[in-house]
């Protein structure tokens, strides 16, 4: 009988109460395809090799675990990405399961979150569907992660794909990219805002959002905005625990399966 495997490949996180959006995502994807056998990997090493040391958890990267399912006779796999851009993270895996689709008679992949246009657009969508619409003296900050990889402009995209929808006051800042937190603050300022609303536009809610979004260190983006007299709230969740985020991320997984 042919063995079917679904692969749902994450960043990672070692926060126990970030994992459930990553679970979130998982479960939404199996029960799309349930007749699969539902399998997780991570694509970070450090959060491995973390997991592993601080809490006994052991996790795949991808080549390891396609490796595991060819010895277990797997032979038809569909792997679904929940990162957020096509970056460092993305090429990585992609790299890793070119290297062992060889053992396999079908392997398929679903695209990260934001990879095309109406992504955005959806994408956008979601989040206003979550968080109040900013009034006059208010905006909405989303802090992605950021990288020195090409795929960082999909950051600058997002904020324009929000203000094409009519939402002026949202921007995006980036942890380790362009634009950053200078940039917002810049925004802010241009639009004479006095509240700001902080969420992570990440998959899970883990160490960036926990320290360098909402931790109360004098360098944290809510510490520095409160500095500058903003008054702030913070909404501390992962995309993947967003249904909509779940939804589109299926939709990605049916488009590969369908290939």
């Amino acid at each position: 009988m042919n063995k079917k495997a679904l692969v749902v490949i994450s960043f990672g996180t070692t926060y126990p109460d970030a994992m459930a959006a990553i679970e979130k995502i998982e479960q939404r994807l199996h029960g799309a395809m349930p007749e699969y056998d539902l399998f997780r990997a991570f694509t970070s090493g450090m959060v491995i090799r973390k997991l592993q040391k601080t809490q006994g958890i052991t996790v795949d990267n991808p080549e390891q675990l396609l490796l595991r399912l060819v010895q277990r006779g797997y032979d038809e796999v569909v792997c679904q990405s929940t990162h957020v851009i096509n970056g460092v993270e993305y090429d990585k895996m992609c790299e890793q399961i070119g290297g062992q689709a060889q053992h396999f008679s079908s392997i398929k992949l679903g695209k990260p979150l934001l990879s095309e246009a109406q992504d955005y657009i959806d994408c956008c969508k979601v989040v206003m569907q979550t968080v109040p619409a900013p009034a006059k003296d208010e905006a909405l900050v989303l802090m992605g992660h950021g990288t020195d990889h090409f795929a960082n402009g999909a950051y600058s995209q997002l904020e324009n794909s929000f203000r094409s929808l009519g939402y002026e006051r949202v921007y995006v800042g980036t942890v380790e990219g362009f634009p950053d937190l200078d940039y917002v603050l810049g925004r802010l300022a241009k639009h004479e805002i006095k509240k700001v609303r902080l969420m992570p536009f990440m998959i899970v809610a883990g160490d960036h959002a926990q320290n360098d979004l909402a931790g109360d260190e004098e360098d944290s983006w809510k510490s520095v905005l409160e500095q500058k007299g903003y008054q702030t709230e913070v909404l501390l969740q992962g995309l993947g625990s967003l249904d909509g985020i779940c939804d589109l991320f299926a939709e990605h997984l049916e488009k590969a399966r369908a290939l």
